[in-house]
């Protein structure tokens, strides 16, 4: 049942953040909120990135260089094709990490920047939190920007 539960986990999580995730395209990348706010694309491709930058904390790699997190929207994130390649790229490993990461595993504390020591379960569902929390930015961006 143990590992059941994170694949569960992780199916919702496609299935929710696809509603909105399916909506960005090539010609509504550069639309946000309001001036004030990250485009569709910044938003969409930070979403791929902290993905695969997650993996570090399960020992696996990416080689992917950080270009949102922390960062302002100065344009970048216009490569639908790109971003929507990190997408799926973070996806694939999520599932990879459920997989692989015995249910023993996930107990184990890790530290991180941003949190302190937690478990991985623990960054997992944040992880998660995370996807969900900024699709529903570009969602809101998509029917009501500019």
């Amino acid at each position: 049942m143990g590992t059941e539960i994170f694949k569960d986990l992780l199916a919702q999580n496609i299935i929710s953040c696809g509603f909105s995730l399916n909506m960005v395209n090539s010609e509504n990348v550069s639309k946000s909120l309001n001036e004030n706010t990250a485009s569709v694309g910044f938003i969409y491709r930070h979403i791929g990135e902290t993905m695969l930058m997650f993996g570090y904390f399960f020992g696996k790699q990416s080689d992917i260089q950080n270009t949102t997190m922390g960062k302002q929207d100065e344009g970048l994130g216009q490569d639908y094709e790109e971003s929507k390649r990190l997408i799926e790229q973070g996806f694939k490993l999520l599932d990879e990490i459920v997989e692989s990461t015995p249910i023993s595993e996930w107990s184990e504390i890790v530290q991180t920047p941003f949190f302190g020591a937690v478990s991985k379960v623990r960054l997992f569902s944040h992880i998660l939190y995370h996807n969900s929390y900024h699709s529903g930015q570009i969602a809101l961006a998509i029917k009501r920007g500019i």
